[in-house]
């Protein structure tokens, strides 16, 4: 089992960055697949981006690609989603997710995440 814990999130203007991380503690972090998720108020939860277990692969949602980016350190236990140029459109509750059932392929969707941190606010203002 692993737990997560995302942090990182605030208040910035439009334009502006910030860096979400998602720290894990329990079973070694290079055993899971890492997603990020967002949710706004009154909106169903979307897929943002993931990562494999490696680091080497990574996919993220078209709304976000150009704009954000996902890394991983596994010594660290860590994934971290750069998002810059944030528009406010982005503000949500952004929450990193853990899977351990693959290796190479990339999950998009959030029912097959087995772990779930409690969420970070994301809020951008124009």
């Amino acid at each position: 089992q692993v737990q997560l814990v995302e942090s990182g999130g605030g208040l910035v203007q439009a334009g502006g960055s910030l860096r979400l991380s998602c720290a894990a503690s329990g079973r070694p972090f290079s055993n899971y697949g890492v997603g990020w998720f967002r949710q706004a108020p009154g909106k169903e939860r979307e897929f943002v981006g993931s990562v494999i277990r490696s680091g080497d692969l990574t996919s993220l949602a078209d709304s976000v690609k150009g704009r954000f980016t996902i890394s991983r350190d596994n010594a660290k236990n860590t994934v971290y989603l750069q998002m810059n140029s944030l528009k406010p459109e982005d503000t949500a509750v952004y929450y990193c997710a853990a899977d351990s059932s693959r290796t190479f392929i990339v999950i998009k969707k959030a029912s097959q995440y087995e772990y779930w941190g409690q969420g970070t606010q994301v809020t951008v203002s124009s």
